[in-house]
């Protein structure tokens, strides 16, 4: 069966790719019913063996990620210089690791890149920017290896959330920022904090990780991925807006759109095996500054 769903229409500009006027889908893709464990997808409270181990993670997260602590990663890590590779031996690097906030999944990360890129290949076989970005939207999890400073896990993975404003209560683990100094600063403690309404997400500083890292790393190597592919990149691991709509008083209307393909690549972000390689090499340049 196919279903031509309706397209949202990206946001254009003199570098951008534009994107098909019709998004078809195959629909082959099933979204299943429980996790690897036997619980409902992104279930924080289920007495499963993760529960522990995740909770401690988001107690961590919470306490250390603030204004400050952003704007020195951005700062360090926005040189670019820590080294040059393909973004195959980068997704080779990601074999080491497991990420500790997923309540889902405890397989190395390079298998779930593999597995969602295959699992959008199956429902949209012609747009392969799509596959690419399912692909390649966690290779900023190379910053838990010793070549890029092996940053703790709370500072690369977990949900993110706008530092500089208050914390929506619709946050995972709301509790723990309690104790995050930012928390305590009327600067940052209002609903808005340094930011105004309708501000667009471009100018509000999220949260330390992987995200915001190979976001900025597929601009600064100059990306011919579309609008839509980089604010995946940049915003899929923000649950509390895509998921609970908090935060959207500092969308702009760009933000909007480019909402509606995160929302289409959202369910894809999970798990189906498959081996099949991506043509990188079209929207990227052979070695990259990382």
């Amino acid at each position: 069966m196919t279903i031509v769903e309706e397209k949202p229409q990206p946001a254009t500009g003199a570098e951008e790719k534009k994107l098909p006027i019709d998004l078809v889908s195959n629909a082959g893709f099933v979204v299943p019913g429980n996790n690897a464990f036997g619980n409902t997808f992104r279930d924080y409270e289920a007495n499963s063996e993760r529960k522990d181990t995740v909770e401690e993670f988001y107690r961590k997260q919470h306490m250390y990620q603030t204004v400050e602590f952003v704007k020195k990663m951005r700062e360090e890590y926005g040189k670019l210089n820590k080294a040059e590779m393909s973004i195959w031996e980068c997704c080779e690097l990601l074999n080491e690791f497991v990420d500790e906030s997923d309540p889902d999944l405890d397989e190395p990360q390079i298998e779930h890149l593999l597995q969602t890129a295959e699992a959008i290949r199956k429902d949209y076989p012609n747009e392969d920017w799509l596959h690419l970005t399912g692909l390649i939207h966690d290779l900023g999890k190379v910053l838990l290896h010793p070549s890029f400073g092996q940053l703790p896990q709370w500072a690369v993975v977990g949900d993110t959330f706008p530092v500089g404003c208050a914390f929506d209560e619709s946050n995972v683990h709301h509790k723990f920022f309690q104790e995050n100094p930012d928390n305590d600063n009327p600067k940052y403690n209002t609903k808005h904090g340094i930011y105004s309404e309708g501000c667009g997400l471009d100018n509000v500083l999220m949260s330390w990780g992987h995200d915001g890292y190979m976001h900025m790393v597929a601009k600064e190597n100059k990306t011919t991925l579309p609008s839509a592919a980089l604010f995946i990149i940049r915003y899929h691991s923000f649950y509390p807006l895509h998921k609970e709509r908090a935060y959207k008083h500092l969308m702009n209307e760009e933000d909007e759109e480019n909402l509606k393909w995160l929302k289409i690549f959202n369910k894809y972000d999970l798990y189906s095996k498959s081996k099949v390689r991506i043509d990188v090499e079209k929207y990227f340049p052979a070695k990259l500054r990382w």
